[in-house]
């Protein structure tokens, strides 16, 4: 068995080797959906590792590369273990094998996610000395079911170009995650639609989303317009 780079490893290849670890996993996705995961949260193939064994693929470790808080990071896409070859280390194993080429690189923290319930994922992460830094909670619900009642009568929604509004972040209560940030925007922005609302030519609020996944990546709304309905018309748009 061998640990090295995905440089040189058809996608194919990996989304099989994907498939096969992730199977049992509570979210799949297909090759397309894949592929626009790893271009949105920047894969680095050269600086992604694998276990080989007889030149399949039995676990391997996906990064992202990027800044995040304006350091420059390394972003845990996806590690997984082909069923038959876990509690054998090798996630361990190749992260370790992962972290000089990574520094050599310049990456100077290393950030990932985890699903709570996962508990042997986050048993291994300690282990290699991560900690908790924020929580977060995702949210799910069939088109039809969602109700929206109140909106702001004299609000214009209308589509617009993030990066037009530099100072988009003053919305904002918290930093949004590695895969829902600018910059993973930036990376994909022909997957994304971003709606503006308007009052009297001012922006005070909008939407992030990616059609393709129904995934809102970042909805906000100016802070003196919040409770009158603003993200509602904003929500109600994005729903048609």
């Amino acid at each position: 068995m061998k640990i090295e780079s995905l440089l040189n490893i058809e996608f194919d290849v990996l989304f099989n080797a994907f498939s096969k670890a992730f199977a049992d996993y509570d979210m799949q996705v297909n090759a397309v959906q894949l592929k626009a995961i790893l271009r949105r949260r920047g894969f680095c193939a050269e600086l992604s590792f694998a276990a080989f064994d007889n030149d399949e693929i039995c676990a391997f470790t996906l990064n992202g590369i990027g800044e995040f808080n304006g350091i420059k990071t390394a972003y845990d896409t996806g590690t997984g273990t082909i069923p038959e070859y876990r509690d054998k280390g090798l996630a361990t194993e190749i992260f370790e094998v992962s972290l000089p080429h990574l520094k050599k690189a310049g990456v100077e923290q290393y950030l990932l996610e985890v699903l709570q319930h996962n508990e042997k994922a986050i048993s291994v992460y300690r282990k290699l000395g991560f900690e908790v830094s924020r929580e977060f909670y995702y949210s799910l619900q069939e088109v039809d079911k969602i109700k929206v009642t109140e909106q702001y009568s004299d609000v214009e929604i209308c589509e617009i170009k993030l990066n037009d509004y530099p100072n988009i972040s003053e919305f904002w209560d918290f930093t949004p995650s590695w895969q829902n940030n600018i910059e993973s925007f930036n990376r994909a922005t022909d997957d994304f639609i971003c709606l503006g609302a308007f009052l009297q030519n001012d922006l005070v609020g909008y939407t992030l989303f990616e059609p393709a996944s129904r995934d809102i990546t970042q909805i906000a709304v100016s802070k003196e317009f919040r409770r009158q309905g603003v993200g509602s018309a904003l929500f109600l748009k994005l729903l048609e």
